[in-house]
Order: structure tokens, then C-alpha cells, then sequence
């Protein structure tokens, strides 16, 4: 099976290892529809390849992830439609969908999180088996500043980190660096520098493939079952409130603050 071919990401296969790269940097790697077609095909060959041994995520350009492109979402809520709601939620829950096939890859994902990890980006911080970051890396939920729902990311946030310090990160915006990252849970380890993140990536994944492969996937789909995982009619439902908040006249005003670099007209 051919790896999948996107200018949004890049992939590289490295001693049976699948290194996958955010690439919009301008962006700061925000996830628009093309994003989520190459990680959704991405991770699908992860998920049948038998060789696999373990899968690095992160960004281009020092920074993984800063969520949902919002211009992407405000250009899907513009186009004319019996159905606004019911389509951008549509949308949504794709990413829902995604999170779900990296929470369940077999390999183990390694996410190496630098410059922001927000919304989106949280999430698939959550879903990683092992979380390393850069010290100054900045961490936060800001959906409910911008009028939004935490929606897609909330069932990972909360298995990760816990119901109570999700409310509190949720119901704030509140942002925040890696060494409270690492004392919530959210990430394993800290590095003071880049050459320090590389030697920590290296040093996992010579940990990793020490291990059984085949015992390695076993043990992840033994965790997953005895665990459970996050119910998909939890994300079905959150895509419909997403939806709604986002086509909202609180939510238009949260994004277009947000294209315009000012606070919106509720924020004291």
C-alpha cells in the first residue's frame, strides 16, 4: 500500500517508523479540509501496515498544531444551504472521526509537540500513547473565547487529563506552558531545547522498538478494551453543538475578532 501524497503533510518512513508532519506553517499547521484528508488517509495506512512499528506526529515550522483553521470553518458556514448546521457539523465530526482512528491505531504514536498546542492540536496531544514537549510549547483550550465548543476533543481531553481540570481549562480559555502540561498529564516529558526534544524523540523510540511489535499492538488493543474509549454518540452530538455555536451570532462575532485581532464585543 503506497503512502498517501499531500503538500499538508509530509511523511517520511524511517526504520519502520512513520514520521508525520503538519505542514502549514503560515498557519501554524490549523487544520483545514485538506489537512484532514491526509491525516485521515494517513492514519488508515498507519493502521494497515503490518511493518509498522510506531508513528511520530508533530508540526512544520516549530509550532504542532493551533487547531481548526477558522477561516475554513467560517467560508463552510457562508455557502448557501437547506442545511447549515447539519453540514458544518458534518465537518466537525470528521475531525471527531480522525481522533478516533489515532486514539485507536495499534502502533504506538508518539506526538512531539513545540510552539502551540491548541484546541485541535490539544486533542491529538490527547490521543498520543506518549507526549513529549519543548519547554516554552503553549497549551490551551481557547474555543469558548472565540464563541466556539470544545466538541470533537472533549471525550480525548477528558480520558487524558481528567474531568475537573478540563472544566477549569475549558470554561477559561486559560493557556498555559509544558511544565503544567506535564503536572496535569497531558505530556510525558519536558525538553529545555530543541537538540534536547530530538534526543528525547530518539531515546523513546529506541524504547519502543525494543519491544515485542506484535506484543506492542496487543498490549494497545488489550488497553483500549479494558479501558474503553470515547463513544462516538458523544461526538455525533457534540458536532451538532459545534455547528450550532459556530453559525451562532456569538460565534460569527468569536471568529471574525479573532481574523481581526481584537476582542469580541463580549470579552471585558
Amino acid at each position: 500500500m503506497q503512502l498517501p501524497n499531500s503538500e499538508t503533510l509530509l511523511l517520511s518512513l524511517q526504520r519502520d517508523v512513520l514520521h508525520v508532519t503538519l505542514n502549514r506553517p503560515a498557519r501554524k499547521n490549523a487544520m483545514n479540509g485538506e489537512l484532514l484528508d491526509a491525516l485521515e488517509e494517513s492514519f488508515a495506512w498507519a493502521q494497515n501496515e503490518s511493518s509498522l512499528r510506531a508513528l511520530v506526529l508533530r508540526g512544520a515550522g516549530g509550532s504542532f498544531c493551533a487547531g481548526a483553521d477558522l477561516n475554513d470553518i467560517q467560508s463552510r458556514g457562508a455557502v448557501a444551504s437547506e442545511d447549515p448546521v447539519g453540514d458544518l457539523a458534518t465537518h466537525n465530526r470528521r475531525f471527531g472521526a480522525i481522533s478516533e482512528a489515532a486514539n485507536d491505531l495499534d502502533v504506538p504514536l508518539i506526538a512531539v509537540v513545540e510552539g502551540v498546542a491548541l484546541g485541535g492540536g490539544f486533542g491529538l496531544t490527547c490521543v498520543a500513547d506518549i507526549a513529549l514537549a519543548q519547554v516554552d510549547t503553549v497549551f490551551g483550550l481557547p474555543e469558548t473565547q472565540l464563541g466556539l465548543v470544545p466538541a470533537q476533543i472533549a471525550p480525548f481531553v477528558l480520558q487524558r487529563i481528567g474531568v475537573m481540570a478540563t472544566r477549569r481549562l475549558a470554561l477559561t480559555g486559560a493557556r498555559f506552558k509544558a511544565p503544567e502540561a506535564k503536572a496535569l498529564g497531558l505530556v510525558d516529558a519536558v525538553f529545555d531545547s530543541t537538540e534536547e526534544l530530538e534526543a528525547g524523540l530518539a531515546q523513546t523510540l529506541t524504547s519502543v522498538l525494543r519491544c515485542g511489535p506484535q506484543a506492542n499492538r496487543e498490549t494497545k488493543r488489550l488497553l483500549r478494551e479494558i479501558s474503553g474509549r470515547p463513544d462516538s454518540k458523544q461526538l455525533d452530538a457534540g458536532a451538532r453543538v459545534f455547528a450550532s455555536c459556530a453559525l451562532s451570532d456569538e460565534g460569527r462575532e468569536g471568529s471574525l475578532a479573532f481574523s481581526e485581532k481584537r476582542k469580541p464585543d463580549w470579552a471585558v
